[in-house]
């Protein structure tokens, strides 16, 4: 660690971005202190947070308040420092990367977004609430964050309603299994609660075939069609135009990182995501009604849209939705990405044969393993790093089952192809069930769900 020192004498691009910093640090503080909007708010900590990864990028370190850099400090060609510190990870609605092989830092995430981390006392009173088993996603921290959800408890105890939303934005005809978490969870939500759900399809980019097709994965979920209504944003717009008149280049610059060399759609999208969140979006299933809450379940990826979302409610008339976040599904290749539904070998498809399922696991799956059988006896894998294991966390639901897997793994008692294989044969019927459930959906089924309609929900 280097000692704190500078005078400031012939002030350099370091001390230059030091003191941009402070200034940065003061305008977020006193935004807060005068309770300023929302927006205003993040895109203040936005700025301030590329800002700290500039000052590290040409220093080597990390920002300290009352500690300018020295005059020596910027790091050699501009990279930072050679002591083994990693970048900030990488996260917003179009790009999901970290150096971690664990994957990324979610506690910090949260942090860095503003929302609340779901504890054990928040899991306890979902159960004691839908008096159900918390979903295995909520019990292993998949699902980890939140905004908003004793509020929605709170209102639910009270015998007043709330209904969900998420969205599937269509890039291919089929789906892989990282796209299923949220309607799993969504699903169980639904059943748990007794309520309705609007599910958006995104086929604003000349991709209306896929959406009919990936609404049939979405169906083959079992999804209660009386209570779910799946829609086109071509074809459902709501309150679009309203909240695009209340939200400033300026706000969406700083929560997106939008530049001038942009498109136009891409800076209006924004709000065709927000506009399902306000129930008057819906008159035929709330009949006019603008004060029933939505509860998101997404990944943590999405929350820039609704930290926008929410800051413009109230200035509309609308009530804030309240937000679960998910944790990301890794690649084949490891926790660094995510998975991409361009490579199929990052992914397993929900069209892949069971010998397909197999080759992908055993040919690409990382590897938390040692490099020989001797080595993986005596010291054993790491399952924090191992994708067959990550992957047996999102979809083995015995607990136990899962514990004893990964203590005999770290012990070297189980051997990479041994996990593997574990992985493979809990997949394969998985997705063989989810094949057999879509043949049952068809083009009319599809029409069933997206016909807008009344739901069985009562006010």
């Amino acid at each position: 660690m280097t000692d704190c020192h500078g005078d400031g004498e012939g002030a350099n691009g370091p001390l230059k971005l030091y003191e941009k910093l402070a200034a940065q640090g003061d305008e977020v503080r006193a935004l807060k202190k005068a309770k300023a909007e929302e927006a205003d708010i993040d895109a203040a900590v936005q700025m301030l947070l590329k800002m700290k990864v500039n000052y590290k990028q040409l220093t080597g370190q990390d920002y300290k308040a009352g500690c300018p850099p020295s005059e020596n400090s910027v790091a050699p060609d501009n990279r930072p420092a050679a002591d083994g510190a990693i970048d900030e990870d990488t996260v917003d609605p179009w790009n999901v990367s970290t150096n971690n092989a664990k994957g990324v830092d979610y506690d910090k995430l949260i942090v860095r977004f503003g929302s609340s981390k779901i504890d054990k006392e928040l899991v306890d009173r979902i159960e004691k609430v839908s008096g159900q088993k918390p979903h295995h996603f909520l019990r292993r921290g998949i699902f980890f964050s939140h905004r908003d959800m004793h509020q929605v408890l709170d209102m639910y105890e009270k015998h007043k309603s709330f209904y969900l939303y998420t969205g599937r934005g269509p890039s291919s005809e089929a789906m892989h299994v990282g796209h299923l978490i949220p309607f799993i969870f969504t699903k169980w939500l639904q059943d748990v609660f007794d309520i309705p759900l609007v599910i958006q399809l995104t086929d604003d980019e000349n991709a209306t075939g896929f959406a009919v097709e990936n609404a049939k994965d979405i169906i083959a979920c079992g999804f209660d069609v009386n209570k779910t209504f799946i829609f086109s944003d071509l074809e459902y717009m709501g309150n679009v135009v309203k909240v695009q008149k209340h939200v400033t280049f300026n706000q969406v610059k700083g929560i997106f990182g939008f530049t001038d060399s942009d498109c136009i759609g891409k800076i209006s999208f924004p709000a065709i995501q927000a506009a399902p969140s306000f129930s008057s979006s819906f008159p035929q299933i709330f009949k006019g009604r603008k004060d029933i809450q939505c509860l998101i379940p997404c990944a943590i990826d999405q929350d820039p849209y609704f930290r926008m979302t929410r800051d413009v409610a109230p200035r509309i008339g609308y009530t804030k939705p309240a937000l679960l976040h998910s944790t990301f599904f890794p690649a084949l290749q490891g926790a660094q990405t995510k998975m991409s539904a361009s490579d199929a070998n990052t992914s397993i498809f929900l069209t892949d044969t069971p010998k397909q399922i197999k080759n992908k696991v055993n040919k690409h799956a990382f590897s938390g393993g040692k490099d020989t059988v001797e080595e993986h006896r005596k010291y054993g894998g790491n399952p924090d790093i191992d994708v067959a294991f990550m992957y047996l966390t999102f979809f083995l639901e015995d607990d136990e089952q899962l514990e004893k897997i990964r203590q005999d793994y770290l012990s070297g008692a189980l051997l990479t192809g041994e996990l593997k294989k574990l992985l493979i044969e809990t997949l394969q019927p998985m997705i063989l069930q989810h094949q057999e459930l879509r043949k049952q959906v068809t083009v009319e089924t599809v029409k069933q769900f997206m016909t807008p309609r009344p739901l069985n929900f009562n006010l």
